[in-house]
């Protein structure tokens, strides 16, 4: 992948492991949401990577072709790749800063949440004050983006100042939240004012 910015990398590294996963390309919307990024901004990566001879595309749906080698598989079937980000600030966006990736058994989240891996990311969380939640310092916390639901007893991943910042869901009254953060304050909030990036669905323990 010489010559790749890594947004382009990042993008064909998607569409290889979207293909392997589901036997077609992904659409123009199926990549800008995954990335959080506009659908003109993926054509302009898009039309790069067509010039650098990496992809084939027409204007027809799931057209995306690989035109370049395949990478090595680095995991064995049935494991994908999750991004996992640093919790702390400076970036605006949750989706920048990708530090590595972390991989996990896809058909796990397929049974008991009923999503794939492509609705998830992982967040290294500083600090003890997530403790009493089970959530301890350099953990990685496993979020589901842009939950449809909240309930009684989640924790939710919302965004202050550019920071990750964990609350746990204290009530949940018809749109209204009732939030605890890691000092113990709590905050009433209508669900949709409210900055949600996702909700934890899994710990991985720091060793």
């Amino acid at each position: 992948m010489k010559g790749l910015t890594e947004k382009q990398r990042g993008i064909l590294v998607y569409i290889e492991d979207f293909i392997t996963a589901e036997g077609m390309s992904p659409t123009v919307y199926e990549i800008a949401e995954h990335f959080q990024i506009k659908t003109s901004t993926v054509f302009a990566h898009l039309r790069a990577l067509q010039k650098k001879n990496c992809i084939s595309r027409s204007s027809k749906a799931r057209s995306i072709a690989l035109t370049g080698p395949k990478r090595k598989m680095r995991h064995p079937a049935g494991l994908r790749a999750i991004p996992v980000y640093d919790g702390h600030g400076g970036d605006t966006s949750l989706y920048s800063g990708v530090q590595k990736e972390l991989y996990c058994d896809a058909s796990l989240f397929e049974k008991t949440l009923h999503t794939d891996c492509r609705n998830l990311f992982a967040l290294r969380v500083h600090g003890s004050d997530m403790k009493e939640f089970g959530i301890l310092d350099g953990d990685i916390a496993i979020v589901k983006k842009h939950p449809q639901s909240v309930k009684k007893g989640d924790i939710l991943v919302t965004e202050e100042n550019g920071e990750s910042i964990l609350k746990s869901c204290a009530e949940v009254k018809d749109d209204h939240l009732s939030l605890t953060d890691a000092s113990g304050k709590t905050e009433e909030c209508s669900l949709k004012d409210l900055p949600l990036k996702g909700v934890v669905v899994g710990v991985q323990r720091a060793l």
